[in-house]
């Protein structure tokens, strides 16, 4: 990459020349701390010496200087020296350029190289104030500070060098968002480099574009509005001052722009310590105050203030989020430690709840125990085999019908999810049946084609068909009295009919009574209480015939109201109808035990 136009290696210094080769043939990693031998060598000469001007020509023209702006780029928490390094190579790089005259292509030079070397200086700044902010070590956050002082320094340095590039650092975008902060110590460092750039060329201001100004004003402004400390006070004061004092047309921006600037600095920034500048902008704006226009444009420019402090507020709300890495860890950690604390809870709770459960049961057996004592010793002893072999039955029939009991419970709640299941799969069922009757009826016929138009030929031969069928096929001849036999016989099979059909209705009528009973009696199984819980009431519920019947009643009611609060899915069957009616199986299911309650025999 190294090149030397225009001069032989022997005119060049030979300590740049073995420099470069090192860079050019070493690994990427050692490039920032080889380049930091350049403060040696730019140290040994006198500085704007011909000497000087020769050592920082071969740096440039053996691309040292490049090598120097691109390291800037890179993220130095990662490499060998750290940040220390990196601001270092950046005080290195101003010191090259600044006294350094390039002779051949000085357009690149001047209009690409030194441009780009600002933008990577001030990128370079934005990270160190971005961890300086971050830090939280005192020490830390001190050396950070440090290297962004040493950082600012060299870009004041390059373009006290080159006044051109004043422009180009307020017009960059990372300038803008390194003022943007409400951070003391960084923000007043980067007011005094703004105020180095007014002082080192003047006239900048009026050479940037109106976007430009305006947010610098907009955020000096900010600053003095929204802080009370007198430090970044006093730099926003005597930046302002410093703008009203060079030209009249910026002080009108200032009165027209802000409206309320002048109240403010009375009213919060007097007796801070630097009531002298103050007073004097205070006085430029009054002056140009007098000479303002009419209430209309006072009216217009105090809109624009506001838009103004709101576009700030936004900008620096947008700049300002913090990462969100951050946000999700701290709730993944808190629901994980939650989880923790619900489940060690939970685990005492369990513990307490096997404690108290054995307490009972200890407990218990002492009763029964001291129960038994107390009956043996009543009991006359000749008695006392026949008692024990009647408390073993007794027991031995408690045990088989609690297991048989806990059997049959199981067995019901499996057959009552199956139940469920297969109601699901009819509810299905039903809706798809629906969906597909009512698209077949909705299919449209095919159109009507008119058949073809038939020859006298083939009209007569068709006529000949027909008379032929029907001469091999004559029309039976009938009786009156065959015609009165058939009647009589006709009427019998009728009465027939009718009678068995009575009967079939008959037997109909009594299955659905057997099938009431019988839902009535498996849902009253269905919701009956356990053994341990049963009570006397519960007891007459299966006893009575009133009240199955009512318990009935009151439970169809109940399954008519929540079928017409069911949400959509649960109506599935219900979709493809013409109108909302309540399903018919669902009726009959429910209503149809209100026939008989009970047993019919006890």
């Amino acid at each position: 990459m190294a090149a030397v136009p225009g001069a032989g290696p022997a005119a060049a210094d030979p300590r740049v020349l073995a420099l470069a080769a090192q860079v050019t043939e070493g690994r990427e990693q050692d490039t920032p701390l080889l380049l930091l031998k350049l403060k040696g060598i730019l140290n040994s000469a006198s500085l704007g010496g011909e000497e000087s001007k020769k050592i920082k020509q071969d740096i440039y023209n053996y691309d040292l200087a490049q090598y120097c702006m691109l390291v800037l780029r890179q993220d130095h928490s990662q490499l060998r020296g750290g940040w220390a390094t990196a601001a270092q190579l950046a005080e290195i790089l101003s010191h090259c350029c600044v006294g350094l005259e390039v002779k051949e292509d000085p357009e690149e030079f001047y209009k690409k190289f030194l441009p780009s070397a600002i933008d990577n200086m001030l990128f370079l700044g934005r990270r160190l104030q971005a961890r300086f902010i971050r830090a939280i070590k005192d020490e830390e956050k001190q050396d950070f500070l440090h290297w962004f002082q040493t950082v600012t320094d060299a870009i004041c340095w390059l373009f006290g060098g080159h006044i051109q590039l004043a422009a180009c650092v307020l017009q960059n975008d990372h300038f803008l968002q390194l003022l943007i902060t409400d951070d003391v110590e960084t923000a007043s460092i980067m007011m005094s480099v703004l105020h180095n750039i007014l002082r080192v060329n003047s006239s900048v201001l009026l050479h940037v574009d109106d976007k430009t100004l305006h947010s610098v004003l907009d955020e000096l402004v900010y600053k003095l509005s929204s802080t009370t400390n007198p430090v970044i006070g006093n730099a926003a004061t005597k930046l302002l001052l410093l703008v009203a004092k060079f030209c009249r047309q910026l002080v009108k921006i200032l009165t027209a722009r802000y409206k309320g600037l002048k109240g403010l600095l009375s009213k919060q920034w007097t007796g801070k310590g630097f009531d002298r500048d103050l007073s004097q902008l205070l006085d430029l704006l009054y002056l140009e105050q007098s000479n303002g226009k009419g209430e209309i444009e006072r009216q217009h420019q105090a809109a624009c203030t506001i838009q103004a402090m709101w576009r700030g507020f936004q900008t620096r709300k947008r700049l300002k989020k913090l990462p969100q890495a951050v946000t999700t860890l701290q709730r993944s950690f808190r629901a994980k430690r939650e989880q923790e604390l619900q489940h060690l809870k939970k685990q005492k709770e369990d513990e307490a709840l096997q404690l108290q459960m054995q307490l009972q049961r200890q407990r218990a057996m002492r009763l029964f125990h001291e129960r038994q004592l107390a009956l043996l010793e009543i009991i006359h002893a000749s008695q006392v085999n026949k008692y024990l072999e009647e408390m073993e039955g007794k027991s031995a029939l408690t045990i088989q019908r609690f297991w048989r009991g806990y059997r049959a419970r199981r067995y019901f709640h499996q057959q009552r999810q199956s139940l469920k299941e297969y109601k699901a799969a009819v509810v299905i069922q039903r809706a798809a049946c629906k969906f597909l009757e009512k698209r077949r009826r909705r299919r449209l016929l095919s159109p009507w084609k008119d058949p073809k138009g038939l020859t006298d030929e083939q009209r007569l031969a068709l006529q000949q068909k027909v008379d032929d069928y029907i001469r091999l096929h004559p029309a039976p001849q009938m009786s009156e009295e065959m015609s009165k036999e058939l009647h009589l016989q006709a009427q019998e099979k009728l009465a027939q009919f009718l009678l068995r059909s009575r009967l079939d209705q008959r037997a109909a009528q009594r299955r659905e009574t057997l099938l009431a009973q019988v839902n009535t009696d498996v849902e009253l199984l269905m919701n009956a209480p356990g053994l341990a819980e049963t009570t006397e009431k519960d007891l007459d519920v299966f006893m009575s015939r009133s009240i199955p019947i009512a318990t009935k009643a009151r439970q169809s009611h109940n399954t008519m109201l929540k079928h017409a609060r069911w949400p959509w899915w649960k109506k599935l069957g219900d979709e493809f109808g013409e109108d909302y009616v309540i399903p018919d199986d669902a009726l009959n299911a429910e209503l149809g035990t209100l026939f008989i309650g009970g047993r019919k025999s006890f």
